[in-house]
């Protein structure tokens, strides 16, 4: 007998830009990344502004495609800067609609994916969700500690990517993801590595403005004494130094550009100085993910590359030829965020997982 079928409408909400998907069951039939004129996105003074401008514009283009939304199971946004939670799939409710409107963890544009989502869902008396927000926070308490009393160690990295990623390779290997020892390495603009034990991720650094490999647009771990004089030197505003590490460091500090390809190309004609800072990428990756394996005692059933940059493949071959000792290393390229919000929304629709309900009380509900 033959799946039920869903149609899920899927929002993934960017800075100038919404991606948005319709899937019948795991089978995309449509995808559009709508461009939002900056003059227009500019014209709001808060992001939290543009949420009846960009459902009306999804709606609009929806009915220009002709996808009647009335044949629509549920709606499934992108999760925005929230409290703290474990992963899973999310119904959206008011406490999470709360949060997201007042900025409770920033003010992301990504935060417009559940209430655009709810909105949708709500006219037409089905489910809204998120899924594997950027703030699933699984660590464990040693992990929280930085050494640094003031400050504790956060989880903030690629959790939608890393988590669709890791169940697709314990399907490939017959397993169930929390059965599973992972080693998660999503490499994008931001590379974060993530140590996921048995289903949850233990330890992980904060891909943001916190630890890591740089990557090519962030500056990841720096020695902080030098940080910290560089900081006080009365030569440079607060502002400047976050851009520095957030957006201007990694590959665009030292290069001027954050496309790996050309950098490749560059290698390629002879540029010694692009050779030994992306090789020095490649090696911060590799010696994070050896740091990774010593948390699970080196029983590591896969290291799995994924991201943007999985795609080069003498990248991935400097990362693989440090650390294939460990474990089997298996190469995802890409990010499908679509794709990966579908799965998540469908786990539930289809009873293979309980909804989760916000905020961190790890609840769970019935739809």
């Amino acid at each position: 007998m033959p799946d039920k079928e869903y149609r899920i409408l899927i929002i993934n909400p960017g800075s100038t830009s919404t991606k948005i998907g319709v899937f019948d069951n795991e089978i995309s039939i449509f995808e559009k990344t709508i461009r939002h004129e900056s003059e227009k996105i500019n014209s709001y003074a808060n992001i939290i502004d543009q949420y009846e401008f960009r459902k009306n514009t999804i709606l609009e283009t929806l009915d220009n495609e002709g996808i009647n939304i009335s044949k629509l199971s549920a709606v499934c946004g992108r999760g925005g800067l929230l409290r703290p939670i474990e992963g899973g799939t999310y119904a959206v409710n008011d406490s999470m609609l709360n949060d997201l409107r007042s900025g409770f963890s920033g003010q992301h544009a990504s935060n417009l994916g559940g209430i655009i989502a709810y909105e949708i869902a709500s006219a037409l008396n089905i489910p809204s969700f998120i899924v594997d927000p950027v703030v699933v926070d699984e660590l464990d308490p040693i992990a929280r500690i930085s050494g640094f009393s003031l400050i504790e160690r956060k989880s903030i990295f690629h959790a939608l990517n890393q988590k669709a990623v890791a169940r697709r390779v314990a399907k490939e290997l017959g397993k169930k993801y929390n059965e599973l020892n992972l080693i998660m390495t999503h490499m994008g603009g931001g590379i974060t590595v993530g140590v996921h034990k048995k289903g949850k991720v233990v330890d992980v650094n904060n891909g943001l403005h916190g630890d890591g490999p740089f990557s090519p647009e962030r500056a990841g771990t720096v020695p902080a004494g030098d940080l910290v004089a560089l900081c006080f030197s009365g030569e440079h505003y607060r502002e400047e130094i976050m851009k520095r590490l957030v957006g201007q460091g990694g590959l665009v500090g030292y290069l001027g550009t954050n496309d790996a390809v050309k950098v490749e190309q560059r290698i390629a004609d002879g540029d010694q100085e692009a050779k030994l800072v992306y090789d020095a990428m490649a090696y911060q990756v590799a010696k994070e993910i050896g740091a990774a394996s010593a948390v699970l005692s080196g029983k590591v059933d896969a290291i799995v590359l994924t991201g943007g940059l999985a795609y080069g493949k003498g990248f991935v071959k400097s990362i693989t030829d440090r650390i294939n000792w460990i474990a089997d290393v298996i190469v995802h390229p890409g990010e499908n965020e679509l794709q990966a919000l579908a799965e998540g929304a469908l786990r539930v629709l289809r009873g293979e997982e309980e909804v989760k309900v916000y905020p961190r009380n790890f609840k769970t509900a019935k739809i």
